[in-house]
């Protein structure tokens, strides 16, 4: 049985481990983070279900203050693991690296890290056997992981050579009360991060794109253009089809009432899932047109969990738990409960 910690238990790092725990081949050993939160008092509301270990710089006193039971230091937690996941805030992940690398623990750092702290640039399909015992792994960035897969899913399918996207992004979580940007869209220069680390992943794609920020919390909506490889013509009826068969992807329509991404919050919420998450990107099947030798379509991005399969396999790289990515990303959906809607 893998051991598996986490390092930080905000907004990804809860979701990482509730993501852990279900993985019947892994076992979550604690998780640490600084102070007690919002996040870290609910969890003790819950019945404390995950071991609690305080990084360097904590206030016990305020845990104790709290009843909130602490089993012991970072460094503990590192001495028992295999690995950890580290989704402490942009930069802290990399100062963490000396700590695992003094106790031999292999990492895997979330997309606000730079991709220097890693061996390895990943993402569970693209290019997961590139990770392979690698010590050091950093996850895309929330958008640049749902793109990946629908970008690479057709790759697999039948060929791309060159994308043109377009990001409508969220510009805050929700609870983010530092973000203010209201009643305005905000462009950023082309081209986005998210079509230069596409590259990075798949350099056999050309990329780019614009990123336009909103005043919205729900996910992101992106827009593709895609051309097939060598000039071969992906119509509509091929690009529905790969994407159909995709368990991390959930193909939806308009007409069903999947009206934006608020409608993916809510259905997601209405299925019972925890904080209303969910693990797929949507795809709208009425967004798919074809322009000329290019495809088009929409995908919406739930920021807050579509990196956790991503992360799990990287754990399943990282430490051989699966060759290929074919057998890693099935075992992951399969204890995630992926594709069980189809």
């Amino acid at each position: 049985m893998v051991k598996v910690g986490v390092a930080g238990y905000g907004v990804i790092g809860q979701r990482l481990a509730d993501g852990v725990a279900l993985q019947k081949d892994m076992e979550l050993v604690g998780i640490a983070d600084l102070a007690p939160t919002l996040s870290i008092k609910a969890l003790k509301e819950k019945g404390m279900p995950y071991d609690l270990y305080l990084v360097e710089g904590a206030d016990k006193s305020k845990f104790d203050a709290a009843k909130i039971p602490v089993k012991g230091t970072f460094a503990d937690l590192i001495g028992k693991v295999d690995i950890m996941l580290d989704s402490s805030p942009g930069g802290v992940g990399a100062k963490n690296k000396a700590l695992y690398e003094k106790a031999g623990v292999k990492a895997i750092f979330q997309g606000g890290e730079k991709n220097s702290v890693a061996d390895v640039f990943f993402h569970g399909y693209a290019n997961y056997e590139k990770g392979l015992g690698a010590n050091y792994l950093k996850l895309t960035s929330c958008n640049t992981t749902g793109l990946i897969r629908s970008v690479d899913c057709l790759d697999r399918a039948y060929g791309v050579d060159r994308v043109a996207i377009t990001i409508i992004r969220r510009v805050a979580d929700p609870g983010d009360y530092h973000r203010g940007l209201t009643n305005a869209l905000q462009m950023d220069k082309a081209p986005s991060h998210q079509a230069v680390d596409l590259m990075t992943i798949m350099p056999h794609v050309e990329a780019t794109g614009i990123l336009v920020h909103t005043p919205v919390t729900h996910g992101h909506i992106i827009t593709v253009v895609a051309h097939g490889k060598g000039g071969k013509k992906i119509t509509a009826g091929m690009a529905l089809d790969a994407f159909k068969s995709h368990d991390r992807i959930r193909v939806v329509s308009i007409d069903d009432g999947f009206l934006g991404n608020a409608s993916f919050f809510r259905y997601a919420r209405d299925l019972g899932n925890p904080r209303g998450d969910m693990y797929e990107i949507g795809l709208w099947s009425d967004s798919i047109v074809e322009s000329g030798d290019n495809i088009m379509y929409a995908i919406n991005i739930p920021q807050e969990s579509v990196t956790i399969p991503e992360s799990l396999d990287g754990i399943r790289a990282a430490l051989k738990m699966q060759n290929d990515s074919k057998a890693a990303t099935a075992e992951t959906n399969k204890y995630l409960g992926l594709g069980k809607w189809k």
